[in-house]
């Protein structure tokens, strides 16, 4: 008779969850960080608040960002003016935009990464799909299966409103399926659309501004698999731990809440501090094992909520300027993504350094670190290690 322990034994890979595929996108609707006030201002009818703009105009200035992704246009917002108000009811609208839009926009993700993993959507056993924007039964992880024709047999796990740190939630979950699950193939989606928190300004409440500066919408996908076939498939980056903690006292740092105005914003000034002087615990922790205590042998992939964020992390830990490149140049381009963000990252990384000619990170012990940083605050650490590939 077969033991309950052979049969579990028989269930679990033998391997590591590796990364075997990357896919990101964003919508077409582009917007220039330097013209976005005159426009934020125009389009919500505030042009008569003039200090107000300005304050705006350096609030933008100081994020460092170039230009952003916007599902969002002027003419959805002609047609939704109770969306340009700073409180008024408009949850409906919104969440008409974002239940259509969110699933489709991860597509587009899941579509790339699929093709450049190589193997056909049949060959998917599980979906991890992860969004901040909207909520709706059947979820977006039903309709984006739905739209990609994968079988009714895989697996779905949905994820909804857990804020940015859930880029690294999704990869502690695809570790756990991926290792877990004998010949497990997991595709992991994170979709998000800004239409569900763009509001008009308010002269009392400045966080909100920042919230209106920051946010991008984008979606990112990756494969996630244990005991590879390297003849048909490609490594990029073994998952070799994941973990999650939460600040003491830091509930009241950074806070969204879903109302009939959509879903409201608030980040307090503290909050670049708090991660900054805790961020070294859950790195000792994490690296220990492995004897590893050399930041900079380290490749470094940060969810960029703000440049201090990302200004105070370097300062703190004695960073190289090199170190959080990829982080800042995908602030720059893309702004916040949230939860899509650090793939974004990820992705930005390895193909740098492979243009370069170098490893999947181009750094010599290709060890590397991902956090994400969300509300409460939440931190999630993975421990990544690269996999020498070229493109």
């Amino acid at each position: 008779m077969t033991s309950i322990e052979g049969i579990r034994k028989a269930q679990r890979a033998e391997g590591t969850a590796t990364i075997l595929a990357i896919g990101t996108t964003t919508p077409s609707n582009c917007v220039s960080q330097a013209d976005y006030p005159d426009y934020y201002f125009r389009v919500t009818n505030s042009e008569h608040m003039i200090e107000l703009k300005n304050k705006f105009k350096r609030i933008c200035e100081k994020t460092m960002i170039k230009k952003r992704y916007m599902y969002l246009t002027e003419e959805m917002l002609k047609k939704n003016p109770n969306m340009c108000a700073f409180m008024a009811s408009s949850l409906d609208a919104r969440q008409d935009m974002v239940v259509e839009k969110v699933p489709k926009l991860g597509e587009e993700a899941a579509s790339k990464a699929i093709q450049e993993w190589g193997q056909p959507k049949s060959n998917i056993t599980h979906l991890v799909f992860c969004t901040t924007s909207g909520v709706d039964m059947p979820g977006a992880d039903y309709q984006l299966a739905k739209l990609l024709g994968v079988p009714p047999s895989v697996n779905r796990v949905m994820i909804y409103q857990q804020g940015c740190f859930a880029g690294g939630t999704v990869l502690r979950g695809a570790k756990d399926l991926a290792e877990n699950s004998e010949g497990a193939r997991v595709l992991v989606v994170c979709s998000e659309i800004t239409a569900i928190i763009f509001r008009g300004p308010s002269e009392t409440h400045l966080d909100s501004l920042v919230g209106q500066a920051l946010f991008g919408d984008g979606a990112s996908a990756m494969i996630v698999g244990a005991d590879l076939d390297t003849s048909i498939e490609r490594p990029l980056f073994q998952i070799v731990s994941a973990s999650q903690t939460t600040l003491p006292d830091s509930g009241e740092a950074m806070k969204l809440h879903l109302h009939e105005v959509g879903l409201t914003f608030h980040l307090g000034r503290e909050v670049p501090a708090l991660i900054s002087t805790n961020i070294d615990k859950p790195l000792n922790e994490a690296f220990g094992p492995f004897g590893i205590n050399d930041w900079n042998e380290l490749f470094w992939i940060v969810h960029p909520g703000g440049p201090a964020i990302l200004d105070q992390v370097e300062a703190k830990l004695g960073l190289q300027k090199e170190k959080l490149r990829a982080s800042r140049h995908v602030l720059s381009v893309y702004g916040n993504i949230v939860s899509a963000c650090v793939l974004f990252i990820l992705d930005e990384m390895r193909k740098k350094s492979m243009e370069d000619g170098k490893a999947t990170t181009g750094e010599a012990k290709d060890w590397g670190v991902l956090f994400g940083f969300s509300p409460c605050l939440t931190i999630e650490t993975v421990v990544l290690h690269g996999v020498p590939t070229t493109l």
